[in-house]
């Protein structure tokens, strides 16, 4: 791995962490919300500062590039975030529609 990605991902992974603290500290980001994206950015500071164990790893698993097997993992963790993204709104959609529900049985209860 070159240095110059080496320094890209150091540098945005330390601008993510912060920026996630920063908002946690706003109060405008739950810290489970925040996790994988702190996770995402330790995880890409530690293959910038072992990156021989990230061309080890990348080679034995066949990637033809380590530059390749980073943005594996980086996809996987968004993947990840598009998961649990998914599952609360799934989540939120359920309780809109509980909501309605119970909206249109009090304004019938009103009327009747």
């Amino acid at each position: 791995m070159t240095i110059t990605l080496r320094m890209i991902l150091i540098i945005s992974s330390l601008i993510s962490f912060l920026l996630c603290i920063t908002k946690i500290k706003q109060a405008k980001l739950k810290v489970e919300n925040s996790v994988i994206w702190m996770t995402g950015s330790i995880v890409l500071i530690l293959m910038s500062v072992f990156s021989n164990l990230v061309e080890w790893l990348s080679n034995k698993l066949g990637f033809m590039a380590p530059v390749n097997f980073v943005f594996l993992v980086m996809i996987g963790f968004l993947l990840i975030q598009t998961f649990i993204d998914n599952l609360r709104i799934s989540t939120l959609n359920e309780k809109i529609k509980d909501l309605n529900h119970s909206i249109a049985l009090k304004e019938k209860e009103e009327k009747g």
